[in-house]
């Protein structure tokens, strides 16, 4: 049978499509514009998005399994509740769903609240699935890594409880694993919950003397200015998201993205390897 993935030419997404084919699955994407996607070969696409009910139904018939990601978007809520509802319309029994670690901690924060909220909706509709919780990808250094590199001063106001950021091809890979587990069963499988988090839970002064160490000069730590972040965000972003941001850096610094005790060595097990460490991804990004 067939696995839809949505978000599929998104970091994550394209991750998690190279995994299926490394496995053999027949995958299919819903993307917004299949002449501009640049999936792999292989990969059934079809045109639309998580609001088209028309496109998703299309996109949706014969499939077995389901990975629903959503980016962060004003009406991410509604884009999830939609597509659920037309997965089980057509019977989707087997679904994957990227959430995201503490959503039901951050609840002050628009996007975490969207994806508890979605999180709820699976439970009490009482839809089989398994919910990633990722913590904060290192993928997103990218966008801070000419800051640090030009200035000397590592801008993402971490604060000191903590982060245990996550490759996004670790996050990838488990989403795979998980999606052909449930693909493979002869039935649904009863939900479950996967946190997925780095091998280290790092501070904002962690970060800076993680990029110091690979540069191989001194990189400050910005400091926990979260009205100076939320600014220099809407220099590429808008209002609403950079105060969205804003609100999660918030909680950052005051709860962290904490590891609960064995997800370190449950993902390690899934992955059959070490987690990749924030320290790698920064030497591969400034090579």
């Amino acid at each position: 049978m067939t696995i839809l993935v949505t978000g599929a030419t998104g970091n994550v997404g394209r991750n998690v499509v190279e995994q299926l084919l490394r496995r053999d699955a027949d995958v299919r994407a819903l993307v917004r514009d299949p002449a501009k996607a640049g999936l792999p070969a292989g990969v059934e696409v079809f045109p639309g998005d998580l609001l088209d009910v028309d496109a998703l139904r299309d996109a949706m018939a014969g499939v077995s399994t389901l990975f629903l990601l959503n980016g962060v978007v004003a009406d991410e809520f509604t884009q999830a509740l939609i597509t659920l509802n037309v997965a089980r319309e057509a019977g989707i029994d087997r679904i994957v769903y990227l959430s995201v670690i503490h959503s039901d901690v951050y609840v002050n924060v628009p996007h975490f609240a969207a994806k508890f909220g979605v999180e709820r909706m699976i439970e009490a509709m009482g839809i089989p699935a398994t919910i990633l919780r990722p913590a904060y990808f290192m993928d997103n250094e990218i966008t801070v890594r000419d800051v640090v590199t030009g200035y000397g001063v590592y801008p993402m106001p971490l604060g000191d409880k903590g982060l245990a950021m996550v490759d996004a091809r670790d996050v990838g890979e488990v989403a795979a694993i998980e999606l052909i587990r449930r693909e493979q069963t002869a039935g649904p499988l009863p939900t479950t919950h996967i946190n997925l988090v780095g091998p280290d839970t790092l501070t904002g002064a962690d970060a800076a003397a993680v990029w110091s160490d690979v540069l191989g000069r001194a990189i400050a730590y910005g400091g926990d200015d979260t009205a100076g972040f939320e600014q220099n965000l809407r220099q590429f972003m808008p209002g609403w998201m950079a105060y969205d941001m804003r609100q999660m850096a918030g909680r950052f610094q005051s709860d962290g993205m904490i590891p609960e005790a064995g997800d370190i060595d449950r993902l390690t097990s899934m992955l059959g390897r070490p987690l990749r460490t924030y320290r790698d991804y920064v030497a591969q990004i400034t090579a």
